[in-house]
Formats: structure tokens, C-alpha cells, sequence
């Protein structure tokens, strides 16, 4: 079992037991829907890659069903602002990861850590400090991760090296779970952090709905 598949049951047991609440009513999404696309992630993984060319190929669940769901998350932003930052979170994301899959050694086993879990922890960082919203965030993660090893492909491609290239397949689809889930996570924590720390100095923006004052919360 990989870690990018451990990590998704772990997501959907959480959200079984209740929890994580706050981060899907921040993202649009509801408890049967988050499961729903966890589990075309994971069951859709084990489907053979669609053959796109004799050097291109993705993977439905490793590639296909996160970027519906980036799509989905692209179209409930809140504003076109939030969607250009999405945008160029996503596009800074990937020439960053590719910029670090460049400097790394060439040798996978020259490296101290799992080049797959490098790559998905930059991305989910990188992610965040660009995209700092939970959706925004998410996005850039996923869609960056994705981005750079196109790019890494593209590369491989322009320099004449008939080298195959499957998005979100084998070990990919592990980078671009890590980086989703890190992402939205560093937004959650440390974005409930800076909240806390502003209530500290200044009173909570409130807005009355339904008869009552309401806390407003950015997403």
C-alpha cells in the first residue's frame, strides 16, 4: 500500500468520524462528496493508464479525478481574484518542484529522502505560501504538482529522449495526494493560527444573519 493511498484512507476515516468539518464547508464540499472522490481516487488508481500517445499516458484516478476536482474547487472560488491566484499559485508550484527536481541528484538513491515525498511536501508548502486559502491552496498543489512533471517530461522530450510519461501514475499519484492534502492542511492550521492571533488584538468581523451576529470567516 503506498503512502499516497494510507494517506487517503486515514482522510476518509476522519471525515467519517466527523472531523475536518470546518476544512470541507471551506472547500464546498460535503462529507458524501469528499468520500466519493477519495474513493475514485483510490479505486480508479488500479485501472490501467489511458494512452493518449506512444509517450503519454495518464492515470483516471491519479491524475483525472483530482483534476475534476480542482475544477470543481476552480468554480466555487469566491471571487475572479481567488481564481488568478489560483492560478499562479498552481504555475509558481510546478516551476518550483521542477526547479528542485532539477538541482536534485539524478539518482534517486543519492538522495536522502523519497524524491516522491520531496516533491509532494515542496509542493504542498510552496502551495500554501502562494495560495493561502484552503481552495486556492488545494489547487496549486495538486495542479503543480502535475505541472511540473510535465514539464520534467517536456524537457525530456524537446532534448530528443523517448522517454514514456504517465501523469498521476505509479509514484506521482502519491506526490499529488501529498501535496493536496499538505496544502489545505498548512492553511487550515496555520490559518486558524493567524486568525487567532488577530482576535487577540482586534474584534472579530461580524455580520448578522438569520437573527443573530455571525462570525465571518474568509475561506
Amino acid at each position: 500500500m503506498t503512502i499516497g493511498m494510507i494517506l487517503l484512507i486515514i482522510t476518509a476515516a476522519l471525515i467519517l468520524l466527523g472531523a475536518g468539518q470546518r476544512v470541507l464547508d471551506k472547500l464546498r464540499l460535503n462529507d458524501r462528496m469528499a468520500l466519493l472522490f477519495i474513493a475514485l481516487i483510490i479505486g480508479l488508481g488500479f485501472v490501467p493508464d489511458v494512452r493518449v500517445t506512444p509517450l503519454f499516458s495518464f492515470n483516471l484516478g491519479g491524475a483525472l479525478v483530482p483534476l475534476i476536482l480542482c475544477v470543481y474547487l476552480f468554480i466555487k472560488a469566491d471571487t475572479a481574484w481567488e481564481r488568478w491566484r489560483s492560478i499562479l499559485a498552481s504555475l509558481v508550484t510546478g516551476a518550483a518542484v521542477y526547479a528542485i527536481g532539477r538541482l536534485a541528484p539524478d539518482e534517486p538513491e543519492a538522495m536522502r529522502f523519497d524524491p516522491i515525498l520531496l516533491y509532494g511536501l515542496a509542493a504542498g508548502l510552496i502551495a500554501y505560501v502562494f495560495g493561502r486559502s484552503r481552495r486556492c491552496a488545494f489547487i496549486a498543489g495538486v495542479v503543480g504538482m502535475m505541472l511540473s512533471d510535465l514539464m520534467a517530461a517536456s524537457w525530456a522530450w524537446m532534448r530528443g529522449i523517448p522517454q514514456e510519461f504517465a501523469l498521476g501514475g505509479a509514484g506521482a499519484a502519491d506526490a499529488i495526494v501529498i501535496a493536496g492534502l499538505l496544502a489545505v492542511l498548512l492553511a487550515e492550521l496555520l490559518g486558524e493560527l493567524i486568525e487567532r492571533i488577530k482576535r487577540g488584538t482586534t474584534p472579530p468581523a461580524r455580520e448578522f444573519k438569520n437573527g443573530e451576529f455571525v462570525k465571518e470567516e474568509k475561506s
